[in-house]
């Protein structure tokens, strides 16, 4: 999973065509720890997408914006708007995750 380093990169990777899902995550969250054990085998699966990462206390404004209380969360983008958000208390498990994501794809 590619990491997003700055706002301008943000803009340009979520205003494409292609939808795109982005991990929201901290360096201190356990919960980004235990996503990070099994979203691996969720990215082959839905390899449609483009998968990237951001640090939500690196771009708090960012996360404000789209409403990104807790972590992790994922966002699916297309051309620029958001069409999906899976909320970190329902995103505990690979199944939750799939279960999110299939109507996207």
């Amino acid at each position: 999973m590619e990491r997003i380093t700055t706002a301008e990169a943000f803009q340009e990777i979520i205003s494409g065509e292609t939808p795109v899902v982005v991990k929201f995550f901290t360096t201190w969250c356990p919960d980004c720890v235990r996503m990070d054990n099994f979203i691996g085998d969720v990215m082959e699966e839905y390899s449609r997408f483009a998968w990237y990462e951001i640090n939500k206390d690196e771009f708090p404004a960012i996360a404000e914006e789209y409403q990104v209380m807790g972590i992790p969360s994922l966002l699916v983008f297309e051309a620029g708007n958001k069409i999906g958000h899976l909320h970190s208390a329902n995103a505990k498990t690979e199944e939750q995750v799939v279960e999110f994501l299939q109507p996207y794809y």
